[in-house]
C-alpha cells in the first residue's frame, strides 16, 4: 500500500544540508512513510557526543485533503495517519506557521496509543531540522495531555506538540490524533489552527534529520543532543505530583484514606493515567494498590474504549453498582468514592456508591466547596467559573449565590484560556466530563479527583462521626443551589449529509420554533465574542430554552475521526425548595426527550431510533 501511495504521489527530491543551511548534495528516493520517514538516508555516528554537521533531508511532498483540525486538534484512523507524508505534512505545517519554534523550546510527548512512539521518533527529528534549540519529552513520550501543558509553563516553551486522541479508541484500525499547543500549553486558537490548515494546502517539502536517537536514550530521564537540538527527558510523573501538591494538601487527604470506613476506586482504562494514579493516590496518599484498575498503559487501550462514561467505564460501573438495570449481590462491599479518567487523562468521571455525578454537577460542586476545601483557592480565591455551553447551568447557580462571574464559552477547552491568561476565571469545566482550573490551560482529570478527595477530607475532618459521602454532599448542595436534571444522548457515526441535514432543519425552523412552542424564549444558533480578544465564534450549536431556563441543546461534536456524531443534550431545572427526595432523571427529562426528538426530526434525517451512547 504505502508503495502504490509513494508512486501515485510521486518521487521525493532529498537535499542533503548541513545545519547550516548549505546544499551538500541530493538524491531521489521513493517516500513512503515507514521508510522515507524512519530511515531517510545516510546516518552518522556519536549522536549522543552531538554533532553540528548531522544532515538535514528535504523531502518533496504533496498536499492531502482534510488535514482540518476539529475541536481539539486532527484526528484520523490511524491508517490514515500511516500514508506516507501524511503525518509529516501536518507536523512541517506546523513549523512553517509558528517561527517562534526556531531556536526555542518544544515539548514533545502523547497518550501511549498505536503510532505513538513511531510518530514521536519522526517529530523528534523534524524538530531538530526546523531548528528547535532545546526539545523536553518523556521517557517512552509517554505523558498525559494535563502534565504536558504543565511542562511548557514550567520550561518557558514555545508550545507543545501532543499525539493523542484523547477519549477514542486506539490500535492499527481505530484513532490516532496530533494537535499543537501554544506558549500559554493550551490548545491552539482557531487563529493558529486555520493558518496550519491552509498551510497543509499548500505544502510542497517538509525537513528531517537523517539521524535519529537510540531506543535507549528515551527510555530514561537524560539528556542528550540531536545535532545541535538538546534533547531532555524528565520525569513528567514526578514533575505533575509535585505540582499537585501546592494545590491540594495531601495530608488532609491521607487523613481521609486512612479511614477504616473509606475505600476508593481508579479505573485509569489502560491509558496514560495510570502511572500518575499509581504515584499520586497510591505512593503520596497511600491508597490501597489494589484500588486502581486498568493501570497498564497499552497501545490499543485494552481493545477498549477510553472513554469515562457509564456505557465504557464498565468495570468501575460494575464495582460502584451503577447500572440500574443490574440486579447486584447485596453482600459485595462497594468503594465510597470512584472515579476514571480518558485516553490521554484530560477527562474524569466521578462517582460514589450506587451514584452517578453528572460532569456538570461535579463541575458546580467543585466550584461551590474549592475555597473552603482546597488551599490553592483559599489562598487566591476564585477569579469567576466558565462552562461550556451544552454545559448544565448548575455552575449558574454557585455563582450566582457566590457573586462569582460567570462566562458561558462554546465547546473546545481553547475558549477558556484567554479567560485564564486575562485572570477573569480560575474553574471551569464542560459536560464532556472535563473539568479544570487555572494551574495549567488543559481539562485534568487526575487534578479533579483530588479536588473531590479534598472536598470529601474537608467534609470528614473527624474519624469516628459517619462518613459522609458523595451522594450525601450531592442532596446537601441540590438542596442549596436547585438541582439541573440533566443527560446527553450521543448518535454516533451518522452519515455525515444526514447529519449536517437535520442541523440545516433546525436553523431554519428557529423562528418558526420560538413562535409556536408554548414557554420557549431563545431559540438560536450559538455564537460567542470573545471579551479579552475580541475574536468571534459563530455556529456553535443550537439552543431551545424554555421560561423556567430548561434546555435542549443539539451540535455536532468535532472530536470524532469519521462520520459525524450528533449531540441532544437536555436539562431540566428544579428550584432548591422543590428538589425534596428527586425523581429518576430518566423521569424527569422525558417530556424535553420528546419534544427535542419531535422538533429534530432525528430519526426522519439519520434512521436513528437509539442513542449510541447516553450520560
Amino acid at each position: 500500500r504505502a508503495w502504490d501511495a509513494a508512486r501515485t504521489r510521486g518521487f521525493a527530491r532529498y537535499v542533503r544540508k548541513d545545519w547550516g543551511g548549505n546544499v551538500c548534495g541530493t538524491r531521489i528516493k521513493s517516500a513512503p512513510f515507514s521508510a522515507a520517514a524512519q530511515k531517510s538516508g545516510r546516518r552518522t555516528e556519536g549522536l549522543q557526543g552531538g554533532s553540528s554537521m548531522a544532515t538535514v533531508v528535504e523531502v518533496q511532498t504533496r498536499p492531502f485533503e482534510g488535514q482540518q483540525p476539529g475541536t481539539s486538534g486532527l484526528r484520523k484512523k490511524a491508517s490514515v495517519f500511516e500514508q506516507p507524508n501524511y503525518l509529516e505534512n501536518f507536523v512541517q505545517s506546523i513549523f512553517d506557521t509558528n517561527p517562534e519554534l526556531r531556536g526555542g523550546t518544544l515539548v514533545l510527548g502523547g497518550d501511549g496509543r498505536y503510532l505513538n512512539k513511531r510518530a514521536s521518533m519522526i517529530i523528534l527529528r523534524m524538530a531538530a531540522a526546523n531548528g528547535v534549540k532545546r526539545l523536553v519529552t518523556m521517557p517512552h513520550f509517554l505523558a498525559s495531555t494535563p502534565a504536558i501543558s504543565h511542562l511548557v509553563r514550567d520550561t518557558d516553551a514555545k508550545g507543545a506538540i501532543i499525539l493523542t486522541a484523547s477519549h477514542n479508541p486506539g490500535g492499527p484500525t481505530e484513532d490516532f490524533g496530533i494537535k499543537f499547543n501554544t506558549e500559554n500549553g493550551g490548545p491552539a486558537p482557531n487563529s493558529v489552527t486555520d493558518t496550519i490548515y491552509q498551510r497543509t494546502q499548500k505544502i510542497t517539502r517538509y525537513l528531517i534529520s537523517e539521524e535519529e536517537p537510540s531506543k535507549e536514550s528515551i527510555e530514561k530521564p537524560g539528556t542528550f543532543k540531536l545535532g545541535p537540538m538538546e534533547v531532555k527527558v524528565v520525569d513528567v510523573v514526578d514533575s505533575y505530583s509535585k505540582l499537585m501538591q501546592t494545590i491540594f494538601d495531601f495530608d488532609k487527604i491521607r487523613q481521609l484514606m486512612k479511614r477504616k470506613d473509606f475505600s476508593m476506586i481508579f479505573d485509569a482504562m489502560h491509558g496514560v493515567a495510570g502511572p500518575f494514579a499509581k504515584r499520586i493516590f497510591v505512593d503520596d496518599l497511600g491508597a490501597a494498590s489494589d484500588s486502581l484498575l486498568n493501570a497498564n498503559p497499552l497501545p490499543d487501550f485494552g481493545k477498549g474504549h477510553p472513554d469515562p462514561n457509564l456505557k465504557y467505564a464498565r468495570k468501575l460501573v460494575e464495582r460502584l453498582q451503577l447500572d440500574p438495570e443490574v440486579t447486584y449481590d447485596p453482600s459485595e462491599e462497594i468503594p465510597d468514592f470512584g472515579a476514571a479518567a480518558d485516553g490521554d487523562a484530560d477527562r474524569n468521571m466521578v462517582a460514589g456508591a450506587r451514584f452517578f455525578v453528572t460532569p456538570s454537577d461535579s463541575l458546580a460542586v467543585i466550584a461551590a466547596n474549592a475555597q473552603d476545601a482546597i488551599p490553592y483557592f483559599t489562598k487566591n480565591g476564585l477569579s469567576g467559573v466558565a462552562r461550556s455551553m451544552p454545559t448544565s447551568g448548575a455552575v449558574d447557580a454557585v455563582a450566582e449565590k457566590k457573586n462569582l462571574t460567570l462566562y458561558e464559552v462554546p465547546t473546545g477547552w481553547k475558549f477558556f484560556g484567554n479567560l485564564m491568561d486575562a485572570s477573569k476565571i480560575s474553574i471551569c469545566g464542560e459536560e464532556s466530563f472535563g473539568t479544570g482550573s487555572d494551574h495549567i490551560r488543559e481539562k485534568d482529570g487526575i487534578w479533579a479527583v483530588l479536588a473531590w478527595l479534598s472536598i470529601l477530607a474537608h467534609k470528614n475532618p473527624i474519624e469516628g462521626k459517619k462518613l459522609v459521602g458523595v451522594k450525601d454532599i450531592l442532596m446537601e448542595h441540590w438542596n442549596t443551589y436547585g438541582r439541573s436534571y440533566y443527560s446527553r444522548y450521543d448518535y454516533e457515526g451518522v452519515d455525515s449529509d444526514k447529519a449536517d441535514a437535520m442541523m440545516d432543519h433546525l436553523r431554519s425552523n428557529l423562528g418558526k420554533f420560538k413562535r409556536e412552542v408554548a414557554g420557549l424564549k431563545v431559540a438560536d444558533d450559538f455564537s460567542y465574542k470573545d471579551p479579552v480578544d475580541g475574536s468571534e465564534a459563530t455556529g456553535q450549536g443550537i439552543r431551545l430554552v424554555f421560561d423556567d431556563n430548561s434546555r435542549l441543546i443539539f451540535r455536532l461534536s468535532g472530536t470524532g475521526s469519521e462520520g459525524a456524531t450528533i449531540r441532544m443534550y437536555i436539562e431540566a431545572v428544579c428550584p432548591a425548595e422543590e428538589v425534596g427526595a428527586g425523581k429518576p432523571v430518566a423521569e424527569a427529562l422525558k417530556p424535553l426527550i420528546d419534544t427535542g426528538l419531535k422538533l429534530s426530526k432525528l430519526e426522519e434525517f439519520t434512521g436513528r431510533t437509539e442513542p449510541t451512547v447516553i450520560t
